[in-house]
């Protein structure tokens, strides 16, 4: 199993997202959510409980396009799930087509995930984390829009903007 790479695949007018953690369930409800939103271009998405994915289909997986990383602030096991999985991730792929999701942020009594590793991990990757709550429907709906723009971007389907760019943009955001 290797390393994902951000140039290995040429781009097509199919966007390509993973949705990467230990919530299947979640995972399944949010890629749902993005895929009945409106959209003028194709888009798959592929469920992954962690990285590396497996090597023997690697000729024939298409251009990634973001990665998206979902921790569940309830589970430690979810956080840690998810920083081994960065250890897979080419470094390229943190100039603006990573994301970490964090969700069950509406029930912080519970929460098991210090906020410290949460940022640690957007300071450390240069990427921008999104905090939501997917079990409340109109959330997942807001999640999976937030989620489809940054898509757009990272594929280069907005003109004017970059992955890169608007990964700095979110960076610096979350810093005020």
């Amino acid at each position: 199993a290797g390393i994902s790479r951000i140039f290995d695949k040429v781009p097509l007018s199919l966007l390509q997202t993973y949705l990467v953690g230990s919530d299947e369930g979640l995972q399944q409800q949010l890629a749902e959510a993005i895929l009945r939103e409106k959209k003028s271009f194709r888009i798959n998405i592929h469920l992954a409980t962690s990285l590396p994915l497996p090597s023997e289909r690697d000729h024939l997986r298409p251009r990634i396009d973001l990665i998206a990383f979902m921790i569940d602030i309830k589970s430690k096991y979810s956080l840690r799930n998810v920083e081994a999985s960065l250890a897979y991730v080419d470094a390229s792929f943190f100039l603006g087509k990573v994301c970490f999701l964090v969700t069950g942020v509406g029930r912080m009594k519970y929460c098991s995930v210090e906020m410290s590793a949460i940022c640690k991990l957007r300071e450390v990757y240069s990427s921008p984390v999104l905090f939501c709550e997917l079990e409340l429907e109109g959330i997942r709906v807001a999640t999976a829009q937030r989620l489809l723009r940054m898509l757009e971007i990272c594929a280069g389907f907005i003109p004017g903007v970059s992955a890169l760019y608007f990964g700095s943009l979110m960076s610096s955001s979350a810093n005020y």
